[in-house]
């Protein structure tokens, strides 16, 4: 029976877990006393002071059930990944994932929303536009230096379908990888014909011949050729939205952003989803944020808040995302349900009718 309790840091690095004795803070922190956790705590404000073996803390901190040494089975898989088939859009849908400010979650969100838009059942393509490949790296793509992907794609006119490869975290998601040679790509871009329309040109080319569902573009934090190719290749932008306050000004430098790439470049281009990340429940701050954001934004904002998350963090460094990593987990929950948003949001005509989302030749 999960009670609150408290825990303390051992030696070898896990948590062990005591019941309450009562009359103590940690009265929102339900556990189960059976099981072994792995402390997860943030850095210390006080950097200088070390938290030493047998330390008893005086603040509740997130825990999360620690991993067992053994792999799980396909059953255990395919039991925790509440893969429930999710509608396929009228029309295919292309988001550009952005965000100028650094740090919201823009590549986690990109790759998670990707496989779990998979697991759906749906058919989807993640375009890698930001040099570093955090992105290729999640979804375990290789993208080491000489691999063939965007930079390819965009200045020596490969075709998308010659680049892509298939992401070994889900059989319906492909990948069009970055790698190092992107950094580059700013500079010589300068020079090349049509220099902002060259990913519209080969994304358009690959859709009028590849039955894709959705098309996730992960691009760096900056406003570069890179960013402007993707918002002018895409119809709709989903803002990941950290839940703290710089965010909001981040946020309002990209709308200006998007209001002249929408008058000069691609009058198509749309905002039409808003997901809070990282929001954490015991600050009045988050929830300041979040209700601020609704309130620009009420009809663009998803419902689903993803929390911060210790498995969210941890999936990139075994080359996964969530949804593989830890399927049971809250993080991977959170992300099938913005998943499940987005999905039924792009079934219903009422998208079509209040966007200008481009209706492909045949439709």
């Amino acid at each position: 029976m999960p009670t609150s309790g408290y825990y303390r840091v051992l030696p070898e690095g896990p948590v062990t877990v005591a019941p309450d004795s009562g009359g103590s803070l940690y009265t929102d922190l339900v556990i189960d006393p059976g099981l072994t956790y792995r402390h997860t705590m943030p850095e210390p404000e006080d950097k200088g002071v070390p938290f030493e073996a047998g330390t008893e803390f005086s603040q509740t901190y997130p825990i999360s059930a620690a991993r067992r040494a053994e792999p799980q089975t396909e059953a255990e898989t395919a039991s925790s990944s509440d893969a429930v088939p999710m509608p396929r859009p009228l029309r295919p849908r292309v988001f550009v994932v952005a965000n100028q400010k650094g740090g919201v979650g823009k590549t986690t969100t990109a790759v998670n929303l990707a496989v779990a838009l998979a697991q759906g059942g749906l058919r989807v393509l993640v375009v890698d536009l930001d040099p570093q490949g955090n992105a290729s790296t999640a979804l375990g793509v290789d993208h080491r230096l000489g691999a063939r992907g965007t930079y390819e794609v965009l200045l020596q006119n490969d075709t998308i379908a010659e680049d892509v490869v298939p992401s070994g975290e889900h059989e319906n998601v492909i990948v069009l990888p970055a790698t190092l040679d992107l950094a580059g790509a700013e500079i010589e871009l300068v020079s090349q014909v049509a220099r902002e329309n060259r990913l519209a040109k080969a994304l358009t080319q690959f859709l009028s011949n590849h039955e894709v569902d959705y098309v996730l573009i992960d691009c760096p934090p900056s406003l570069g050729l890179l960013t402007v190719n993707a918002l002018v290749a895409a119809r709709e932008i989903l803002l990941p939205i950290q839940c703290e306050y710089y965010a909001l000004e981040g946020v309002s430098q990209l709308m200006r952003t998007i209001d002249l790439v929408k008058s000069d470049l691609n009058d198509q281009l749309m905002l039409t989803t808003v997901l809070l990340t990282m929001f954490d429940s015991r600050t009045k701050l988050a929830s300041g944020v979040a209700d601020e954001v609704r309130r620009h934004f009420g009809a663009e904002t998803l419902d689903t808040v993803v929390p911060r998350s210790v498995r969210v963090s941890e999936a990139p460094s075994y080359g996964k995302t969530v949804l593989t990593y830890d399927p049971a987990s809250v993080g991977a929950k959170t992300y099938r349900a913005a998943a499940r948003e987005i999905a039924d949001r792009g079934a219903s005509p009422d998208l079509y009718a209040r966007s200008v989302l481009p209706i492909r030749p045949g439709d």
